[in-house]
């Protein structure tokens, strides 16, 4: 997962689909548009979410170790210590170093002038994930608190297809709401509210999963096999009759799939939450069966996976600054920021790992 954040921050630099630090010009027209749009569109329809079904999991099993108390201790070093890292030094540093203009004024009056008037709180940029996770985490710990005997229930069977395809409908209709007021594209101290109802029902369920033994059940279940083969097919044709009866093609505009009391934004969401419970129940599929080992190469990146996602924002952005008098069209210069954006973001995690300070949150 983290491997495709990396590539997914690749793809908007040069798509100029969605929000980065850097949208590498010109802007491609609708035609690279479009094929861009797909990819990015399966992606952001499962692998954050994916990300924090996996963080409930364990999150159950972390708290009832260290005990509410303990647990929101740790999770205050591991996600909020990051997250106030991030927003101190490399949100700035991306802003007033990397992406300096010529006439800007001084780096330390603006430093002074991007804590003094706020903005700070809204510097997460990759990091608004472990603050988005520690707010659920401090929820589960005052949960845990106030009913401590909640954590020892009995175990249940694992969700069957019905409640699967139920729960996908439930955040149809739950993501569309969340739209009237939060469109795509638009935040709330760089939390994107628009893709929450996925993000709090994905580690809401990573929790009872994590509490009644479903993963193993769930990744080799047959319905997350099916569901991954399913999408593989339903997925780009349920996005090409969204996009096409929705009108893209003929117009260019994406509004009215962002939000609000439009059907073209109702069946965006319909389309995206049951592509990507599909999705995400056909990756653990994948990986537990293809997958399901580690060489010294997987231990040494997983590892160092969280490094690379607090690290990889200026790698990237610095690197497509570098590469921009390069020949080539958008998506050779994707798939070329994504591997040197992987490997250098790796070496990067690993020489921070053995910086005092840096070593305990990363």
């Amino acid at each position: 997962m983290v491997l495709l954040v990396v590539n997914m921050h690749a793809c908007v630099t040069y798509s100029h689909v969605g929000g980065w630090y850097l949208k590498d010009p010109p802007e491609p027209g609708l035609g690279v548009k479009i094929p861009f749009l797909y990819w990015q569109g399966h992606l952001q329809a499962f692998f954050m979410g994916l990300l924090f079904f996996l963080a409930g999991v364990f999150a159950h099993g972390a708290c009832l170790r260290r005990g509410p108390a303990g647990f929101v201790r740790e999770r205050l070093l591991r996600l909020g210590a990051p997250a106030a890292f991030y927003m101190l030094v490399i949100q700035p540093f991306i802003g007033l170093v990397l992406l300096r203009r010529p006439g800007d004024r001084a780096i330390g009056e603006l430093y002074l002038r991007y804590l003094s008037s706020g903005r700070v709180l809204s510097g997460s940029g990759p990091l608004w994930f472990a603050v988005a996770l520690l707010i659920f985490c401090l929820a589960l710990a005052l949960k845990r608190a106030v009913l401590p005997g909640a954590a020892q229930a009995e175990r249940r069977s694992p969700p069957s297809w019905g409640a699967l395809t139920a729960l996908g409908c439930l955040l149809v209709v739950a993501t569309f709401a969340f739209r009237l007021v939060q469109p795509l594209d638009t935040d709330f101290f760089n939390l994107q509210l628009g893709f929450f109802a996925q993000y709090i029902a994905a580690f809401s369920v990573g929790v009872l999963a994590g509490q009644h033994g479903w993963l193993e059940a769930l990744a080799s279940s047959r319905v997350a096999a099916g569901a991954g083969w399913a999408v593989l097919v339903a997925g780009p044709l349920g996005m090409t009759a969204t996009l096409l009866l929705g009108g893209l093609t003929q117009t260019g505009d994406f509004q009215p799939f962002k939000g609000g009391w439009h059907w073209q934004a109702f069946g965006l969401a319909a389309w995206e939450q049951l592509s990507g419970v599909a999705l995400g129940l056909g990756a653990m599929a994948l990986f537990r069966r293809r997958f399901n080992t580690e060489g010294p190469l997987a231990t040494w990146m997983a590892r160092h996976s969280f490094g690379v996602y607090v690290l990889h924002a200026p790698i990237l952005v610095a690197l497509a600054l570098a590469m921009h008098p390069l020949p080539g069209g958008p998506v050779f210069k994707m798939l070329l920021l994504t591997v040197l954006g992987l490997v250098l973001s790796h070496a990067a995690a690993a020489l921070a790992k053995r910086v005092p300070g840096l070593r305990q949150i990363l």
